[in-house]
């Protein structure tokens, strides 16, 4: 990640490039300062467990979740369910995209 590129906020998806989750689609929950993250999936990454990773070890995605956001905002909490339905959204948008022909990276 360059440092022009905007922080990820809580509620958008990422990538996961290094580490166990290498190649995975997260929702970033926390930010804990300006070099980590805190990402769950509602699958393997639950909420309660969220994983901590370095800035440099992730890609965010274009896509906020506003359900995911909210509830974040409202209770400070995100139901895991809510994290799952996030990226399965995302990744039936990307299926969508990569059907009419463009490419997941741009």
């Amino acid at each position: 990640m360059n440092e022009s590129d905007d922080k990820p906020v809580p509620g958008q998806i990422v990538r996961v490039i290094k580490g166990r989750d290498a190649g995975n689609y997260c929702v970033v929950v926390r930010v804990l300062d300006g070099r980590f993250i805190e990402v769950a999936d509602g699958y393997r990454r639950k909420y309660d467990r969220a994983k901590k990773k370095n800035l440099t070890h992730v890609v965010p995605q274009p896509f906020i979740s506003a359900e995911v956001q909210n509830s974040l905002n409202e209770t400070g909490k995100v139901t895991n369910g809510k994290l799952r339905f996030a990226v399965s959204k995302f990744m039936n948008e990307i299926v969508s995209d990569l059907r009419k022909g463009e490419s997941i990276d741009g």
